[in-house]
């Protein structure tokens, strides 16, 4: 399975539901996608759908060693839509709506993300 090349190319595929586009055969994971997508600050990252999770990386592969997964990320398959801190160190959050998750990870980007700081 290929990834996408840039984060642009990487929210079209995952929203048009490509062929072979990791989690694209998930049911679960486009309205995640869709709200995700509705947040401008995640836009501006690279959404990695992985393990029944969507992840906002700051950069499109290939991927440094270090850091490039330090943003919270959403479990999809809700509601609940449970928002995780980078490595599953704290749960940030059980949100009834993949809208309220994806303004959950936004409130929690850290400075350097990308997009705009959270809190």
């Amino acid at each position: 399975m290929s990834e996408a090349p840039d984060i642009a190319t990487a929210w079209h595929w995952l929203l048009e539901r490509r062929p072979g586009t990791r989690g694209a055969t998930h049911d679960a994971l486009p309205v995640v996608v869709e709200a995700a997508y509705a947040e401008p600050s995640l836009r501006a990252l690279y959404p990695f759908p992985t393990h029944g999770t969507l992840h906002f990386l700051r950069s499109a592969p290939p991927w440094p060693d270090s850091d490039h997964d330090e943003a919270p990320f959403i479990l999809y398959g809700g509601p609940p839509y449970q928002v995780y801190s980078s490595r599953y160190t704290d749960l940030l959050g059980e949100c009834a709506t993949p809208a309220e998750a994806a303004a959950l990870v936004v409130s929690h980007l850290p400075a350097h993300a990308g997009g705009e700081p959270g809190v």
